[in-house]
């Protein structure tokens, strides 16, 4: 019964078409059904085709608008005579000197004896302004004498007429001129802190109504300084003139 099946099977797949004999080897050749013709736009042959079009077009496009840009370079163009543009040069401001009561001073002033000086130093402008030296006063002028440390409460026997402190080396001519040990920069638009040791003194002659007072140094004449660029000085800093 089985091999009455194969045989079916046999002569059924040969019967098919599938495969055929020829001669008496029994060489089995495979016969395909015939195939419809492939269409240019939608065969695979033509999708490669169709790609490699637009990749193509695509290069050539590039190197054209390349091609193009570049080409715009070489339309060179001169300068006319007398081509200029405008700049402005900021003006320059005058710095403020002002007490203040912190850092507190470490050297205390006495009778015959010197002191520090704290003082703000404020920069309005938009550049670096450095400092070099100070103008003082005459000799003769006298600071006032204050109760508080934010020099409030001034005290009648300490006051600028009596209380005989002042700036360490003046003189008796008004606006002499006193070098820093270091120049100070201040930044722009900034503030700096000084300490200016020992650069107040009081006479022997200074009142008892003095002891314990704050005092406000007599305004300073002038200062020698210069506006440019400069690494600011951190602060709070440390300075003195020492003649």
């Amino acid at each position: 019964m089985r091999r009455a099946s194969r045989g079916k099977h046999r002569r059924s797949r040969f019967a098919s078409g599938r495969f055929t004999r020829t001669g008496t080897s029994h060489q089995r050749e495979r016969t395909r059904p015939p195939q419809a013709p492939r269409s240019p736009a939608t065969g695979r042959v033509g999708a490669r085709r169709s790609r490699h079009t637009k990749i193509v077009a695509g290069l050539v496009g590039a190197v054209l608008v390349a091609g193009a840009a570049y080409a715009a370079t070489n339309w060179l163009t001169g300068l006319n005579a007398g081509s200029s543009a405008e700049g402005q040069a900021a003006a320059a401001a005058n710095l403020t000197f002002a007490a203040v009561a912190s850092p507190s001073a470490s050297n205390l002033l006495y009778p015959g004896g010197t002191g520090d000086v704290v003082v703000t130093i404020t920069n309005p402008n938009v550049f670096p302004v450095t400092v070099s030296g100070v103008d003082l006063p005459t000799n003769t002028t006298y600071a006032t004498g204050y109760t508080a440390s934010n020099l409030t409460g001034s005290i009648a026997g300490c006051a600028a007429a009596t209380s005989d402190v002042l700036w360490n080396y003046a003189s008796s001519s008004s606006g002499s001129v006193h070098s820093l040990t270091t120049a100070l920069t201040v930044a722009a638009s900034g503030t700096l802190t000084v300490t200016l040791t020992n650069d107040a003194s009081m006479t022997t002659s200074a009142p008892a109504a003095c002891e314990g007072a704050y005092f406000s140094m007599p305004s300073l004449t002038g200062v020698v300084a210069s506006g440019g660029a400069a690494t600011a000085t951190p602060s709070p800093a440390t300075d003195a003139w020492t003649s």
